[in-house]
């Protein structure tokens, strides 16, 4: 096979978001919270987790903070969080990761009419 075959370029959008998460005790709690919700898929990998979601990911500390023992915040998911891609808005009692730049803009009330 040739190396053009191999691989493709898609450049429409992929509505797709997700996290890297440490492979530990912390980073195991938060994605087996995760794996019950809707449209999202989780990978165990032996030093990461990947957790990947359609159009939005809600992360609820008060939610995780019950399964996990402990009051969890920001901070610890940061601890545990080594890479995302979409966009992230943090909030008091969660953080919410959306696909698409401009659901978070409409959800933190943010202008993006353009600038000439």
């Amino acid at each position: 096979m040739t190396a053009s075959r191999q691989f493709s370029v898609d450049r429409t959008a992929s509505n797709m978001c997700g996290v890297t998460l440490m492979n530990n005790q912390n980073g195991y709690v938060v994605a087996e919270v995760m794996r019950s919700k809707p449209g999202i898929t989780v990978a165990e990998y032996p030093s990461m987790i990947r957790l990947d979601g359609t159009n939005k990911i809600v992360f609820n500390w008060d939610e995780i903070s019950e399964a996990i023992g402990f009051d969890f915040g920001q901070t610890d998911f940061e601890e545990i969080m080594s890479t995302h891609y979409g966009r992230m808005v943090h909030l008091d009692d969660e953080t919410v990761l959306f696909a698409n730049p401009e659901d978070a803009a409409e959800y933190i009330d943010f202008d993006l009419e353009p600038v000439e």
